[in-house]
């Protein structure tokens, strides 16, 4: 039943827009993350009717059955992408694509019905077409959108759900760390994810089990927490948001391979970035023992975290039971970070040319 005629949205009017005055206000310092657009997108699925009565519909509180089974079994799944304004004035998408393509393997991973990669294209696409508006102007401004997922069956026996909702909403955004480089906490009591577990996939519980340790790091100063394994509590893995980039004194990349990490778009983005540029990339396993050493006896020059949020932000202190290591000059002016953040916004922004076809523009 999911053929394309199904895909075709109804538009449902909105009651009370937000004035023009109004959104104007709310652009002018949207923070991250705090202001909405008036619309979602929103497609129901039922078990023999497959995917469903999409509509773009004004943005308004879910009304869910308290049996329902994401509130009892956490059957979820979410992603981050971003619009922008392009440097002709286009509203453009970046690598949508592959954000598509992560949310079907989360949802199989979750044991969730998949969204068909154009149904969530789609999706994205005419929230924001509607709501175009909303995306701010500015160097670090976006539109960040917000597709995610929930089991809705009623039912409270433990099995995957028959019901489900897929819900696109948009929140116009700056930049989520303030300027220069950010300080990370190592946390060795805690762990994100583990070989067999979920950590690839794009799910709320990972980031409800990287909360603790989000608090431990920012009662000890730091912006962000660093993930070690979780079975020799040794090798690096990611951070509470985002993946992480070591530069070293030849300027080679050594990023933590995937398998228990969330296979970043932004990742994997900086890897065909930086293999452009002629930089020797290598995913390999790193543990925080040999990344003290390589600070202490100066080969480590950079690191720094990536993210649809983070873009490229640069880490100027690793802090831990071990101490502090400053990276590089600890202000974020580190080359080979600036040059990678450079390229990447460059051809977001349409200012760069876009050889690998990863800009997509919206009617």
């Amino acid at each position: 039943m999911d053929s394309a005629d199904q895909f075709r949205f109804t538009h449902l009017p909105h009651a009370a827009p937000t004035p023009a005055a109004r959104r104007a206000e709310l652009l002018a310092d949207p923070g991250f993350g705090r202001v909405f657009t008036d619309h979602m997108a929103v497609v129901r699925y039922k078990e023999g009717q497959g995917w469903h009565n999409p509509t773009i519909e004004a943005r308004a509180p879910i009304s869910l059955d308290p049996a329902a089974a994401v509130l009892h079994y956490a059957q979820e799944i979410f992603e981050g992408m971003k619009a922008y304004r392009a440097a002709d004035g286009a509203v453009v998408m970046f690598r949508p694509d592959a954000n598509a393509r992560r949310f079907r393997e989360s949802a199989e991973r979750m044991a969730m019905a998949p969204v068909p990669d154009a149904l969530f294209l789609q999706a994205v696409r005419e929230l924001v077409r509607t709501d175009r508006d909303w995306i701010p102007e500015g160097e670090n401004a976006s539109l960040y959108l917000r597709p995610f997922m929930i089991a809705s069956e009623a039912f409270l026996g433990v099995k995957p759900s028959s019901e489900y909702l897929f819900i696109v909403i948009a929140s116009p955004v700056g930049a989520y760390f303030s300027a220069g480089a950010v300080t990370v906490w190592v946390s060795e009591d805690y762990t994100r994810a583990a070989p067999g577990g979920t950590g690839a996939a794009k799910c709320g519980g990972n980031y409800a089990a990287s909360l603790l340790a989000q608090r431990e790091a920012k009662a000890h100063g730091c912006d962000q927490v660093l993930f070690l394994d979780a079975a020799e509590h040794r090798w690096i893995e990611e951070m509470g948001g985002m993946n992480i980039f070591f530069v070293m004194d030849d300027s080679t990349l050594v990023t933590p391979p995937l398998g228990t990490i969330l296979p970043g778009i932004t990742r994997d983005t900086i890897l065909t970035l930086a293999r452009d540029r002629g930089l020797t990339v290598r995913e390999d396993a790193y543990s925080i023992d040999q990344c003290y050493q390589d600070a202490a006896a100066g080969r480590l020059k950079e690191v720094f975290a990536c993210g649809t949020a983070a873009v490229v932000t640069p880490i100027g202190r690793l802090r831990g039971r071990r101490g502090e290591i400053v990276i590089g000059s600890g202000n974020g002016a580190d080359p080979v970070t600036e040059t990678l953040r450079t390229a990447l916004i460059g051809i977001q922004r349409g200012k760069a040319p876009d050889p690998h076809g990863w800009v997509q523009r919206v009617g």
